[in-house]
């Protein structure tokens, strides 16, 4: 494979080892053309100091501005606001990251499908098929000018206001009679800042959606897969690695959610208890993001196996029949040793075979695979325990469970 980084042009191609989830779209066309992206997403640092130079940096100037930066006078001042400041100069800085590393590990992934034979001649169109159709996906115009609406006419103006925004005087206004009156600060995190970070996020699930559709396409097609493939998959082991690609998107998302439970906290009085219900909804709907898709691979791999342990099962049984039979029963000839025959290390062969058969995983990803999800998802919540217990009793409750 070429070693070099293809260009924006090259991508459009169709070449499944230049397919990229996140090349695409008006929005990374504006990022080319202000030199804020190359081709490949070079120019990560650009990106991500315009992005906080857009949202965090007026909110801060507008709030010295107006005197809620460090006002005691009001219950949330700006340099307070734990949530802001992670939602900021944190979680959107890992989203325009995540881009970066699910371009470099995505394309290698899809290229896989044809480097390892797992599509057959016959249905090679209708893979290219479904390619092509997830490139379309990803540089709709349409889409992206949907989820500006979502965002302009659900998040910023329903959601923030009426159930994010903290009923409390704040840096961004105060919640009178059940509507937020927004201060300049609040009015630039309401119209600029917040929607432009919903507008990545947005992006990102849409992208979720597309490598959805385009892994569901693809396992309509008769693959060629071997139970006998050393991953335990069939040869789709490959696909486990999706997971640690989309980590840092979801270690953004657990930030998000730890800077919004931070701020209920400290400034509205509730306990880390009480969010039980997003923290196992949270975990649940990011792994199941990640990894569910790769779900649809499961009816092909249940058949494969059952396919498997019925050939490689009536093969053992011819084999071990006429191993019997020469070695026990007195068929071998006379003068042929029995030790150093090759007919024992093929009976030793073959039950391994069986034994790759009869392991195969039903879903192409480990236990493992989830855990490391779950953890990175709830990371960024756990420094949230220290408002339930002192550190020093949380380390010895820890130390008791491991030891």
């Amino acid at each position: 494979m070429n070693s070099a980084i293809p260009t924006a042009e090259e991508f459009q191609k169709g070449d499944p080892s230049d397919f990229s989830l996140v090349l695409g779209g008006p929005l990374f066309q504006l990022l080319r053309r202000a030199r804020l992206a190359g081709d490949a997403l070079q120019l990560l640092h650009r990106r991500v100091i315009a992005q906080v130079l857009l949202t965090w940096l007026p909110l801060l100037l507008l709030s010295v501005a107006e005197g809620h930066a460090w006002d005691s006078s009001i219950k949330l001042p700006f340099l307070f606001d734990l949530e802001l400041h992670i939602r900021f100069l944190l979680a959107l800085p890992l989203l325009i990251i995540a881009e970066l590393v699910v371009h470099e590990r995505m394309r290698l992934v899809v290229d896989q499908f044809l480097a390892r034979r797992l599509i057959p001649d016959a249905a090679r169109a209708n893979f290219d098929a479904a390619l092509a159709s997830a490139t379309r996906l990803r540089n709709s115009v349409a889409a992206e000018l949907l989820l500006i609406g979502v965002v302009y006419g659900v998040d910023a103006l329903f959601v923030w206001r009426k159930q994010v925004a903290l009923a409390v005087t704040s840096w961004y206004g105060v919640v009178v009679d059940g509507n937020l009156q927004q201060s300049l600060a609040g009015w630039w995190l309401g119209c600029v800042a917040l929607p432009l970070f919903q507008f990545l996020l947005l992006r990102w699930y849409f992208r979720l959606f597309i490598w959805a559709r385009f892994l569901w396409q693809v396992s309509r097609i008769k693959l060629e897969l071997m139970p006998t493939h050393p991953d335990r998959c069939g040869g789709l082991g490959f696909l486990s690695s999706v997971s640690s690609a989309f980590s840092p998107l979801l270690l953004a998302q657990g930030m998000l959610l730890a800077g919004l439970i931070a701020d209920r906290i400290f400034y509205a009085g509730a306990k880390l208890v009480e969010f039980k219900v997003e923290l196992i909804g949270l975990v649940a709907v990011m792994v199941f993001a990640a990894l569910g898709p790769l779900l649809a691979f499961t009816p092909k791999l249940a058949a494969v196996k059952r396919l498997g342990l019925q050939e490689y099962g009536a093969l053992a049984q011819c084999y071990t029949r006429e191993f019997a039979q020469k070695w026990l029963q007195g068929g071998a000839p006379p003068n042929e040793p029995l030790l150093g025959s090759a007919d024992i290390q093929s009976l030793a062969d073959l039950g391994n075979s069986f034994e790759v058969v009869k392991s195969m995983r039903l879903a192409p990803f480990t236990v493992q695979a989830v855990l490391q999800l779950l953890v990175v998802t709830l990371a960024p919540v756990a420094p949230l325990l220290l408002t339930m217990m002192p550190l020093e009793q949380l380390l010895s409750r820890m130390l008791n469970i491991v030891f």
